[in-house]
């Protein structure tokens, strides 16, 4: 196990291209960061040039007490999983497991019982014999996994080792991934751009967009106090709703106007957000999340100045939930993040950029509304997020996020 730092590290491609700029990032001894972000975000590039696949181009990369900058990838002792298993065929899952072991001449004995208490681990004692044409894709990722682990090493670098599993059995490998690796506690850097992976797999999460460093923290605080609303709206599913919105002063506390209605914003908001009493009057990008509306007719003490009433366009019943689009005289937020967003098909905008604004509400199951019905949505005004138009920083005060 060991620490892993990069400082102020840069990958700039020939003709200029910068994949990865000035990543700075700490990560201790035996915990579990993932790298999110978009398709082209630099989040793969960066695993590369810890594990020396790829050269750093200026920075300083540290695994343990060792400057690693040119040290060849076979002596930093780390242990790579791929997205694509690379097993060979001709092997069966044990010669799989220990190949790497045989190329550093550990004894037999030892290869046999470093296999053993990894097949145990995973649940492949009773397909050691088998070649990985005979398994199915979860159980090929497991061996991969098992080929890391038989290694004893450092750290763990896996590049998107779900994303060749159907839906659900990437929700069962993640949570034996996650299992595995508290109980290991190796130091271990995971890349995806699924963020429900990276929410509910890392002990910290690592946004990343163009090749920087948005915001590092652990899943709960990138979902409540995100930095940017480029982080808003990509981690969250369905995505923030992001709309130009109006803040007033009024009586001593503020009011936000959105789409012709006038939402409180609660003493507490205003207390953990002072700067927003710099906003007074001034146009604001409003983040309301699917998860804070409900539906009015199913919340029996919901005061009315948090309302939002509109009509039913489209309804999406999901068992669990219903998600309704109901369109508001608003314009959808136009900034350059959020045009980013909507181009990633992963954390698409709802609504096209710069036009009529229509919200995503996760409601109660037990809600009647249809399409083309009218609803009044309760907001719940204690999560409401604000951001700077302008700059797409988030609306904070102090100097903190």
């Amino acid at each position: 196990m060991a620490r892993i730092v990069l400082d102020d590290v840069w990958k700039v491609f020939p003709g200029g291209t910068e994949a990865v700029r000035s990543l700075s990032l700490d990560i201790a001894d035996g915990e579990f960061v993932v790298l999110v972000g978009p398709s082209g975000c630099g989040k793969t590039t960066a695993l590369r040039m810890i594990a020396g696949l790829e050269t750093i181009t200026r920075g300083k990369i540290t695994i343990g007490d060792r400057v690693v900058n040119d040290v060849p990838p076979k002596e930093r002792d780390i242990a790579m999983v791929f997205q694509n298993y690379a097993l060979y065929p001709h092997m069966t899952v044990f010669d799989n497991m220990a190949f790497g072991l045989k190329l550093q001449k550990v004894p037999k004995d030892e290869i046999a019982r470093r296999v053993g208490e990894a097949a145990k681990i995973l649940g492949l004692q009773e397909l050691l014999d088998r070649k990985p044409a005979a398994l199915s894709g979860g159980q090929r990722q497991r061996v991969a996994m098992g080929r890391a682990i038989v290694r004893h090493p450092h750290a763990f670098l896996m590049d998107e080792p779900l994303s060749n599993l159907d839906a659900k059995l990437r929700v069962q490998t993640r949570a034996e991934i996650s299992r595995l690796q508290h109980e290991l506690g190796v130091t271990t850097i995971y890349v995806t751009h699924d963020q429900t992976e990276a929410m509910t797999m890392g002990d910290r999460v690592a946004v990343m967009r163009k090749g920087e460093l948005q915001q590092v923290d652990n899943p709960q605080t990138l979902y409540e106090r995100p930095v940017n609303i480029f982080v808003a709206g990509f981690i969250g599913s369905p995505a923030m709703n992001l709309v130009d919105a109006h803040l007033h002063s009024v009586d001593g506390g503020m009011e936000v106007e959105v789409g012709g209605f006038r939402l409180p914003v609660p003493a507490d908001v205003l207390a953990g957000r002072p700067a927003l009493r710099d906003y007074a009057d001034r146009l604001v990008v409003l983040g309301i999340r699917p998860e804070d509306m409900e539906d009015a007719a199913l919340v029996s003490d919901a005061p009315p100045e948090r309302r939002i009433r509109s009509t039913v366009e489209l309804r999406e019943a999901l068992g669990s939930d219903v998600l309704v689009h109901v369109p508001i005289d608003a314009k959808a937020a136009a900034t350059e993040d959020v045009k980013e967003l909507a181009a990633d098909i992963d954390a698409a905008a709802p609504s096209a950029i710069g036009a009529r604004a229509t919200l995503v509400a996760r409601l109660n199951p037990r809600t009647v509304a249809q399409e083309g019905d009218t609803i009044e949505l309760v907001v719940d005004t204690h999560r409401l997020h604000f951001f700077d138009p302008d700059t797409g920083a988030g609306i904070y005060g102090d100097g903190d996020a």
